[in-house]
């Protein structure tokens, strides 16, 4: 059909809008539009950094209406896959965003899959442009999300995980930062919450750029869970609030109220799925195939390399997590931070942290020792302020408490000396190291300082160095076995008060109050005996009080 002063042509949405009414109807038209695309597409590629405003508006016209002619547009995704693969660093920043969203849109519709997609997105992500790298960044999330939501795509993820670990690798540090930065994101959605996306993750650790490998170490020390947990919780609640805000000054209708409902029943429907639906995860640190060789390789490449301090704190926090969480031995790391022991020294307080979780009863008293030694003669000394002496007698305790024979008994007492000091804080540090031993290591205190003896503390059994209590039973069984020679007896049932105040005599026969007992039976049977005397006086009295009721009623009648 010819239609005669046509103006589609140069109205795209409006040509737009009618094929996807009608596309055997405007078929001709849409075919006139693919051929000018592809002519603009081969002269752009000879100028790929020129911005073509023509190109721009016919490729997304053409990404919208591919639905409607899918044999036609067979090759349309590829051509801009090619562009993007041959020109991608010196495209046009305008032009390339355009050729993502059209892509992009193309997937949305399910004509294109993610394995052919993502790695290309992946390669783009070494483009010296930041919002496109967000823009993509926030693509692969939720593409990866979505096809994860329903059921795990192994396959894919095994794919994508091969491919993200490749990248990771990437002499470009920005590629390898965004690599990691969305297999991060991919954890904390509970989308690629496995151990090869931790152990991935944790190559990341030794990477040369500096900025990769404090993102990879973040990653292990950030509580994630919780973070996810409150931000859910209060998300929740900012849309309540916007719901009842929004219908506080609209016109109050039933419609409206009705509408009002429904949303909030809608959010707390969601709310109590995420409860429902809750799964205990290991932490991130637990997930690791080798925690001694990643515990080996991050001290060695924290005493190579020289960075800042900020960076070496996390290094050593990471690395006295993962020796106090798997038992670890690594001899060298108690020396290392021994030298920043000290009053005067920058974040203190939390090297005295990562020297507690290092402990643990596995690691020998000689090894600890001498980190035991100096946090009391840099800071528990009179020379010091009371807060200092107070932080050393906190980090002793904390150091006791997960190796006790580290504490010999002449040091101990001295220690336990400041119970009674004048300030408050160093005596309640002293009460607290005191309490400690009293409950597990009594016999090194003096018996002043043991307290009153318990029966904890008399079965108290002080193991040696590497000594395990093996116990062949149950503790604690004893009190669930029950006396199996008590028997309950039922109480003999007290006369009544028809029976106690009645003043008539009833006759009894002869049968009824003779109890015949066995004079030759056993002492054992004494017990049946009483029972079956006691059951004979219960019937007696009933039949007492029933003809007493009978005699009763016949003198009503006369």
């Amino acid at each position: 059909m010819v239609r005669h002063n046509n103006q589609l042509p140069n109205n795209l949405p409006q040509l737009q809008n009618l094929i996807k009414r009608d596309p055997i109807s405007y078929k001709d038209e849409f075919l006139q539009q693919q051929r000018h695309f592809e002519s603009l597409l081969s002269v752009f590629c000879l100028q790929p950094s020129k911005f073509n405003k023509s190109l721009d508006e016919l490729i997304m016209f053409m990404a919208q209406v591919a639905q409607c002619y899918p044999d036609s547009l067979s090759g349309f995704a590829q051509q801009l896959m090619e562009v993007l693969n041959s020109h991608n660093t010196i495209l046009d920043a305008n032009m390339r965003m355009t050729f993502c969203k059209a892509l992009i849109l193309l997937r949305n519709k399910g004509l294109l899959t993610p394995i052919d997609l993502l790695p290309l997105f992946f390669g783009l992500l070494r483009c010296p442009d930041k919002p496109l790298r967000k823009f993509l960044e926030t693509h692969i999330i939720t593409d990866i999300k979505n096809i994860n939501s329903k059921h795990k795509n192994a396959k894919l993820n095994t794919t994508l995980q091969n491919f993200m670990y490749e990248m990771l690798k990437d002499t470009n540090h920005r590629a390898a930062k965004m690599s990691l930065s969305i297999m991060v994101h991919l954890y904390k959605k509970n989308v690629w919450r496995d151990a090869k996306t931790v152990n991935v993750i944790a190559t990341a650790c030794f990477s040369k750029s500096a900025k990769v490998m404090t993102a990879a170490l973040k990653f292990f020390l950030t509580a994630d869970e919780a973070e996810m947990k409150s931000d859910d919780e209060d998300s929740d609640e900012d849309t309540i609030k916007e719901l009842k805000l929004a219908n506080k000054y609209n016109k109050k209708t039933k419609k409206r109220a009705n509408q009002l409902d429904k949303a909030k029943k809608s959010i707390r429907n969601k709310k109590n799925r995420k409860n429902k639906d809750k799964a205990y995860h290991f932490s991130a640190l637990q997930l690791i195939h080798d925690p001694q060789g990643l515990a080996e390789k991050l001290f060695h490449q924290l005493e190579k390399r020289h960075e800042r301090f900020e960076v070496k704190l996390m290094c050593l926090d990471v690395v006295s997590r993962l020796i106090g969480l798997h038992k670890l031995f690594l001899f060298n790391f108690y020396p290392y931070v021994q030298r920043f022991l000290q009053p005067h020294q920058r974040e203190v307080t939390r090297l005295m942290q990562f020297v507690a979780q290092a402990s643990h009863e596995l690691v020998p008293p000689d090894v600890l020792e001498p980190v035991l030694r100096a946090l009391v003669n840099n800071f528990v000394t009179e020379r010091n302020s009371s807060d200092a002496m107070a932080m050393g007698l906190n980090a002793i305790r904390e150091l006791c408490s997960r190796a006790p024979l580290v504490m010999n008994q002449d040091l101990l007492q001295d220690l336990v000396q400041y119970k009674n000091y004048r300030e408050k804080s160093v005596m309640m540090a002293a009460r607290a190291l005191l309490h400690l031993y009293r409950v597990n290591l009594p016999t090194l205190l003096h018996k002043r300082d043991r307290g009153r003896p318990t029966e904890a503390s008399i079965e108290l059994k002080v193991k040696q160095y590497g000594e395990t209590d093996a116990k062949d039973y149950v503790p604690g069984a004893e009190a669930l076995v029950n006396d199996k020679g008590k028997k309950k007896t039922k109480e003999p049932a007290e006369p009544t008060e028809d029976n106690s105040d009645s003043d008539s005599w009833v006759d009894i026969s002869d049968n009824e109050g003779d109890f015949e007992i066995d004079t030759d039976s056993e002492d054992d049977d004494d017990d049946d005996v009483s029972l079956t005397v006691l059951n004979n006086i219960i019937v007696t009295d009933k039949h007492i009080s029933q003809e007493v009721s009978c005699v009763q009623v016949l003198l009503g009648k006369y």
